[in-house]
């Protein structure tokens, strides 16, 4: 393939893919605004409401492997497709809502599927089929930058739709747009993997008589492998931290700005934001894995938001003070996705990349569950997000420390080198 047509098909699937993560993950990231409106609404309390929220932050990553080993067997089209829909079912039906139970099903289970199918997993794991390896590390920035984009633009046009529209209107608005995924998804709707000479993407019936003749592994036998594997649980052990931290910021941001006494707006703008400096987080780090290894990225990573949530803590809590906070967060915020899906792709390749990091998005989002859940008990019990804070900065340097050990050669690699030592 010329080269003028790799970059076309780069392109086209690298759009698709941020564009569809733009439409899954950007008002998922702004949710936290509608904390103070139901709980104003339903009278349930702030901590059932974080629950239900907190058990879409498990949900979202308990579907990523299951839609990425779907997708991984049939293609990524059917997957993106359903989760469109049910996102779009989650989000309409949210305002007919009045119980913790069915805030439980709508927030919790429906809109957390559906964004799930329909996120880093698949959307990763995709690309990687149809990329040359070069390419790869990029792509997933770029698509990364699709999602913080999609926060960038939603979390003010949120705030402003709740202002106007009120709270049930922003949602069933939401509703609309999620079905803007489906034409995106049709356009993934194939199936393809990577030609090895020349890294173009081709037809699985072409690429199979491309190939080197090599039995496939079974999944469960590169599930089990994988998990036995030191580095991939290290790697887990990390983004759990990654899901703690965000989803205690995207869920509770608000309240924390509200106890210090600002307006509304302060939140929506701090999460908008956090997107627009992701972009450059994304596209930076999606560059950065191509030249440096990905555990030291993350490592610097991690570590830099234990100071920065330090330094916010000392800071005088003004709406500056807010925006610059989250300026600095967002330089990290999802960015750690793009070397976390490399470091798994040098580990075991890209065949069940879409399950296998599946599976390290679902340690994220038990993080993120805990993030959500346990900041809805501390401002319920104490009355503040101090210590919430506090196991912020602490997770984040063991985050940091986690990834140092790890061991980017592929397995192949390492195991053959094991073989050569003397007993």
């Amino acid at each position: 393939m010329s080269s003028s047509k790799q970059q076309s098909s780069f392109w086209f699937v690298v759009v698709v893919a941020a564009s569809l993560l733009m439409v899954t993950m950007g008002a998922r990231q702004s949710q936290g605004l509608f904390v103070s409106p139901l709980n104003t609404a339903t009278g349930l309390g702030i901590a059932s409401i974080s629950f239900a929220m907190a058990i879409g932050q498990f949900v979202w990553g308990a579907v990523q492997p299951i839609a990425g080993a779907v997708a991984d067997r049939y293609g990524p089209g059917r997957v993106l497709a359903v989760g469109a829909i049910v996102l779009a079912l989650g989000w309409a039906i949210t305002p007919l809502m009045s119980s913790s139970f069915g805030l439980i099903v709508s927030i919790g289970i429906l809109t957390a599927a559906g964004a799930g199918a329909g996120s880093f997993s698949v959307l990763i794991g995709a690309a990687a089929q149809r990329l040359p390896a070069e390419n790869r590390g990029m792509a997933a920035g770029i698509i990364n930058a699709g999602g913080s984009f999609g926060q960038f633009l939603f979390a003010p046009l949120l705030q402003k739709l709740i202002s106007a529209i009120g709270w049930m209107g922003s949602m069933w608005s939401m509703a609309v747009i999620s079905l803007f995924a489906l034409p995106l998804a049709w356009l993934l709707r194939k199936k393809q993997v990577a030609n090895s000479r020349t890294g173009a993407a081709i037809e699985p019936s072409i690429g199979a008589a491309l190939q080197p003749k090599v039995p496939e592994k079974p999944l469960k036998t590169a599930i089990f492998e994988a998990l036995q594997d030191r580095s991939y649980l290290l790697l887990h052990a990390g983004f759990f931290t990654c899901g703690f931290h965000i989803a205690f910021l995207i869920t509770h941001l608000p309240g924390e700005v509200a106890l210090c006494g600002l307006p509304p707006n302060v939140a929506s703008w701090s999460l908008a934001i956090i997107g627009l400096a992701n972009i450059v987080g994304s596209l930076a780090v999606g560059w950065g894995v191509g030249h440096y290894r990905s555990k030291y990225i993350l490592f610097w990573m991690y570590a830099s938001r234990t100071v920065m949530v330090g330094l916010y803590l000392l800071a005088p809590k003004t709406d500056v003070t807010f925006y610059i906070f989250a300026a600095a967060l967002g330089l990290t915020w999802l960015a750690t996705v793009p070397p976390t899906a490399g470091v798994v792709g040098k580990l075991f390749g890209t065949r069940y990349l879409s399950t296998l990091f599946g599976l390290t998005l679902l340690s994220h989002q038990i993080g993120g569950f805990f993030g959500a859940w346990l900041g809805g008990l501390a401002i319920t019990q104490q009355g503040n997000y101090d210590w919430m804070w506090y196991a912020d900065m602490a997770l984040a340097l063991a985050a940091a420390l986690c990834n140092l050990p790890i061991r980017e050669a592929p397995i192949v690699k390492r195991a053959a080198a094991a073989a050569l030592k003397p007993a």
